[in-house]
């Protein structure tokens, strides 16, 4: 199954257990096995390869153990400020994010309403 964005949440948390009891019947390592390397319960492996939402450091360590961690890295790829971004901000870190500006409406021409 491929994931989309449209993709509901617990069908994408069930592709991914999937894809994880794969990645480990591929490396041929029972779930007891991989469970103890990777420092959790067994009950743990099972629901995360069930499609049942799980901690993050869990699959974190799970990943660990099934060599894939440097996929983890393309997950989320470390973004910095570009040269232009640096110079405006004078090698500052940006902290925070600013709210959108909202489309302010032209303003009509005013006047002392001397039409009355």
């Amino acid at each position: 199954m491929k994931i989309s964005e449209l993709t509901a949440e617990d069908l994408v948390l069930a592709e991914l257990g999937k894809r994880i009891a794969r990645r480990r019947l591929d490396l041929s390592i029972t779930q007891a096995e991989l469970a103890e390397q990777a420092g959790v319960s067994k009950r743990t492996v099972e629901r995360i390869e069930a499609g049942a939402s799980a901690q993050m450091s869990n699959l974190i360590r799970i990943f660990r153990v099934l060599g894939l961690m440097p996929r983890l890295e393309g997950l989320i790829p470390e973004t910095g400020p570009g040269p232009m971004e640096l110079l405006k901000q004078k090698g500052k870190v940006r902290q925070r994010a600013s709210s959108r500006k909202r489309q302010q409406k032209p303003r009509e021409a005013w006047s002392w309403d001397d039409d009355k």
